[in-house]
């Protein structure tokens, strides 16, 4: 195979790739646990896990045995025919989210959609509203994914602008705030929306009894709440799901990322059948959702985090992080803010120190992977499997950079 510098790759993606990312200028071409490497064989710590979809380190053995085993028997089917893995899997994850039924799809954006189909039927359906008048609940600053009716309701202006006509059914509130919640809901209202944790909005943690509070006020006024756990799901923050925090019951749980433990896309939704019911045959679905291959890679990913205790080890390790970045804050003048919970960390810069992405770079340059979001935050997101050496290690890059 024909070998090519970090420099020319890069080069060549800038030429023939569509521009709408702006990446650290970093190739990756290996990858193993916590650790990645360029093509000129110089080690990085990964600090994003690929927006939380490597919960389990990139090609945990586990995973790739389970990927290899099935590719070498049946890969696709479509969900013309029945298959002998979708079947498990659905059982396993109805099992772990203790919900009646599981809609698998492809991708986080997939998901979010198959819940926002899922409130508007069931509104329609199970709560009357008139025809085309349902409305569910978002928030500002919210991150759901990219396609046109996700973007409608999107604040961020890089996201949103310029893909209208916009679809129309949201109405969008401050996070963390109930009292707006209670104000916004009406007869059309059938669903709110949340992220547990706001990750890319530079992973804002709302206050206690936020999402319990989202939960009464559903309860009240029957409407469901679904909660986005594509970013914080699967251990991330330090339980299997974010809002295990709080004492609630959400009725659609949105699953992805590491879901496909980092080597193949899945997501799903889990809910109760008085919810998923409301799909019939023909009304709903996707060539790829259920194949065999993501389900047999999902069951593996979901062993390997439940196993292992990543869990445990998230929660236990991040906050033993977060406590030597907040040390480093008493002592740095760049530092605002240290937020999150679990591994899943938001540096808050203070205005004076410029702009995240300088320090990103500088980290980059000491072997540490980690990506800004908006202008001022630094994102920690490690691997769930990393340890307290490897976590001593980084912070020592992190001082360099930022003490």
């Amino acid at each position: 195979m024909e070998r090519y510098t970090s420099q020319q790759l890069m080069e060549i993606e800038h030429k023939f790739g569509a521009h709408n990312y702006h990446p650290l200028e970093v190739v990756i071409s290996k990858a193993e646990g916590i650790w990645v490497e360029d093509p000129e064989g110089r080690r990085y710590i990964d600090m994003l896990s690929a927006y939380s979809a490597v919960n389990q380190g990139h090609r945990h053995p586990a995973v790739i045995q389970a990927l290899k085993d099935q590719a070498d028997v049946l890969t696709l089917t479509s969900r013309a025919f029945f298959n002998d893995r979708w079947p498990l899997f659905a059982r396993k994850l109805a099992g772990l989210t203790g919900k009646d039924m599981i809609l698998p799809m492809n991708t986080g954006a997939e998901a979010v959609e198959t819940a926002i189909k899922t409130m508007r039927k069931w509104g329609y359906l199970v709560k009357k509203v008139a025809a085309d008048k349902a409305e569910i609940i978002v928030f500002s600053e919210n991150f759901h994914g990219r396609t046109t009716t996700i973007v409608s309701f999107s604040t961020d202006p890089e996201g949103h602008d310029f893909y209208g006509p916009y679809t129309p059914g949201f109405k969008i509130v401050p996070y963390d705030d109930l009292q707006a919640v209670e104000k916004a809901v009406n007869k059309n209202t059938v669903g709110i929306l949340v992220e547990p944790i706001q990750g890319e909005a530079g992973v804002v943690v709302p206050t206690p009894g936020f999402l319990a509070g989202l939960g009464r006020i559903a309860r009240k006024h029957n409407v469901l709440l679904a909660v986005d756990e594509i970013q914080t799901g699967f251990c991330r923050t330090g339980k299997l799901f974010a809002y295990q925090y709080e004492d609630v019951d959400p009725d659609i749980i949105i699953m992805g990322k590491a879901l496909g433990g980092g080597v193949f896309p899945v997501s799903a939704i889990a809910a109760n059948e008085d919810v998923l019911g409301v799909f019939k045959p023909g009304t709903h679905g996707s060539t790829f959702g259920g194949n065999p291959l993501a389900c047999a890679v999902a069951v593996a990913a979901i062993d390997v985090l439940i196993d292992e205790k990543l869990a445990e080890r998230a929660a236990e390790n991040g906050a033993y992080f977060m406590e030597k970045l907040r040390e480093l804050q008493k002592k740095s003048d760049k530092i605002k803010l240290v937020r999150g919970k679990g591994l899943l960390i938001g540096l808050v810069l203070k205005k004076s120190a410029g702009k995240a992405r300088q320090y990103t770079t500088a980290l980059k340059e000491r072997g540490l992977l980690c990506k800004e979001t908006h202008d001022w935050i630094i994102r920690f997101a490690p691997p769930l499997v990393i340890s307290k050496a490897d976590i001593d290690f980084a912070m020592e890059k992190v001082r360099e950079v930022l003490g």
